[in-house]
């Protein structure tokens, strides 16, 4: 949990105990999750506590969230991720028959140099099957 604690520090974010166990959560998972599934682990827990560390953590550049049908689901973003950009620039994939959103790194965006503008975010999105569905 000190590791997390440095984390939330260095994204000036005040390490509160739920921040901490929401963090720890979701550096778990392999894939993104929704609001719903989190409020389900945490049954105790308070569902508009979780929805604003959720909405804090995208804020401060720590988790990225992405649109899915009806729902939005969260997952952890990259260090170089900020208040400002979020540098999520791969593909959000999402396997139509096991229902689960992953990032794939081997899809990325060319990142532009240009100066006279800056692009904040990029939602890069796909629908499919993933390779443990196919086989």
């Amino acid at each position: 949990m000190k590791n997390i604690e440095q984390k939330l520090l260095h994204k000036n974010t005040n390490p509160t105990s739920m921040r901490l166990l929401i963090y720890d959560y979701l550096a778990k998972q392999q894939h993104a999750v929704s609001l719903t599934e989190i409020e389900n682990y945490f049954e105790k827990a308070d569902r508009v506590t979780i929805y604003r560390t959720l909405k804090t953590f995208e804020e401060k550049g720590l988790v990225h969230s992405v649109p899915e049908n009806n729902t939005t689901k969260y997952i952890l973003c990259d260090d170089d991720c900020d208040e400002q950009t979020h540098q999520d620039w791969h593909l959000h994939f999402y396997c139509k028959i096991c229902k689960t959103t992953t990032c794939k790194e081997d899809f990325i965006l060319p990142q532009n140099n240009l100066t006279d503008y800056r692009i904040d975010e990029i939602k890069f999105f796909a629908k499919g099957i993933c390779e443990k569905c196919l086989q």
